[in-house]
């Protein structure tokens, strides 16, 4: 594979360019009006434009891009995530040409893509499933006397799709019917399909997830888990690698699974199964995302694999050098998403120019980004760019290298994220590793932020003051947890 096009925008096509600089092949960017003057056209050995800023002006135009990839003797493309990622027809159409896909088959990315067909596959298979039903709900009556079985609160969710679109949940038997038509409706509307299935609310859940990365041979590793529960509407903002409550065997017992989901659907190069874990440590198969992760840099940090490396090498042809006994983990990473939004104005996306860009340089952060000072958000893309990530020998370093990378971060210009990140890494929820996907929804107000900044701030003060003036028989009261309270 000697020429690469990336189908693909911002910080995750500046990240495959990396790779294949460091592999010694050549990259061709493609950009919409509006990307002119990203920094991934720059980096890229050849660059073309294929439409107006929007995306199915531009980055959806599958039948140009293949165009591009046969006028310029492209031999391989990398989806990246998002946009053609998991369109099968467009991989389909790729292979058809003769040019190889950087990621699974057309029919694993089918399989998985339903909600209902991926849990009918996986069940034969021995993967644990949310009770419910794994079937498209029409009948209000049928629906209600599932409901009423597996017992309230439920999940109308739709089939296709994500990202929380088409999912609703229902407390109380008189709002099904309301709620499952909303649901049908989003999903139809999002996702031209308006199949919606039931299953049990899982109650105070963690998202954990298994990376997964399996060759042409039928050999399958797993990389470990990711931690994803500090989410906004189904969204991650922060992720961590390894989670703090899997036990060996737990950690065993997932990563077993998750490599049954992938026999399933016979899978090849990288994807992450999901799962969500309950208070009493049951999991339960979520889905499969048939690509790589945006949160994929911590698996990176704490196994020393490059994943877009793994992808290519497997997408020629070749068998995975190391087998499920090599994978180790070393030390804790954490990741950070840099979106444009105001997190203290319910996560309200934001555009605007990035004024000021002063990035931190400690050797234990890696910063995924395709920003700079004077670039512009756009508003027509997903408003994340930049991931902060840190390692450190435990997560107590990590959680303290985290905060020391964001002290040590300037933006100004647009609202970001990085002051909620502060926010979160000093939470003695967070810190203690006991919470859930509802921690925003429980703890995170502007004001209780404002409380945190300025108890820090004090503390903070007082240790440079004791410091400078050596008075180390002082002694801080480091208990906060009192001043916590959960939202109404």
């Amino acid at each position: 594979m000697r020429k690469i096009l990336i189908a693909n925008r911002g910080e995750i096509a500046v990240r495959v360019i990396k790779t294949c600089q460091k592999m010694g092949i050549a990259t061709v960017a493609i950009y919409s009006e509006a990307d002119r003057d990203s920094l991934h056209v720059q980096m890229a050995d050849e660059a073309y434009c294929v439409g107006p800023a929007p995306s199915a002006e531009s980055y959806l135009q599958s039948e140009k891009i293949i165009q591009i990839c046969k006028d310029h003797n492209v031999d391989g493309v990398h989806p990246g995530y998002g946009f053609l990622s998991e369109n099968a027809r467009f991989v389909k159409s790729v292979s058809d040409a003769g040019i190889k896909f950087i990621g699974p088959s057309p029919e694993a990315i089918n399989l998985m893509g339903s909600k209902i067909d991926s849990k009918q596959a996986v069940e034969k298979y021995g993967v644990p499933l949310v009770p419910g039903i794994n079937h498209a709900v029409e009948d209000i009556a049928e629906a209600t006397s599932v409901a009423a079985q597996i017992g309230y609160p439920v999940l109308v969710k739709a089939s296709a799709g994500g990202g929380g679109k088409g999912m609703r949940m229902v407390e109380k038997p008189e709002d099904l019917e309301s709620q499952m038509k909303t649901a049908q409706s989003e999903a139809q509307s999002a996702f031209g399909d308006r199949s919606v299935f039931i299953e049990k609310f899982v109650t105070k859940p963690r998202h954990i997830e298994i990376q997964l990365i399996a060759d042409n041979f039928g050999n399958v590793v797993y990389l470990l888990e990711r931690e994803c529960s500090i989410q906004r509407r189904h969204q991650k903002l922060v992720e961590e690698a390894p989670s703090a409550v899997l036990t060996d065997a737990l950690r065993l017992e997932m990563g077993e699974a998750a490599v049954n989901v992938a026999k399933a659907c016979n899978y090849s190069g990288a994807g992450t199964v999901e799962f969500l874990l309950d208070a009493d440590h049951k999991f339960y198969f979520l889905e499969m995302n048939t690509r790589l992760q945006v949160e994929h840099p911590v698996t990176e940090l704490i196994t020393g694999l490059d994943l877009v490396e793994q992808q290519i090498l497997v997408a020629r042809g070749e068998k995975l050098n190391y087998t499920q006994a090599d994978i180790k983990p070393h030390g804790h990473a954490i990741e950070l998403r840099l979106t444009a939004e105001e997190p203290e104005n319910d996560f309200v996306p934001a555009v605007g120019t990035i004024e000021v860009y002063d990035t931190p340089s400690f050797d234990f952060v890696r910063l995924d980004d395709f920003v700079y000072e004077g670039y512009e958000i756009p508003i027509y893309y997903d408003n994340m760019f930049a991931k902060l990530i840190v390692w450190g020998e435990d997560r107590n370093q990590a959680i303290q290298r985290m905060i020391a990378a964001i002290n040590d971060f300037k933006i100004e210009g647009v609202p970001t994220t990085l002051d909620f990140g502060r926010f979160v890494m000093q939470h003695p929820n967070f810190i203690s590793g006991d919470f859930d996907t509802s921690f925003i929804a429980q703890y995170y107000t502007p004001e209780a932020r404002a409380e945190q900044d300025a108890d820090f701030n004090k503390a903070a003060a007082l240790f440079t003051y004791l410091e400078f003036n050596e008075h180390k028989e002082v002694k801080v009261a480091q208990d906060m947890g009192s001043k916590w309270r959960k939202r109404s």
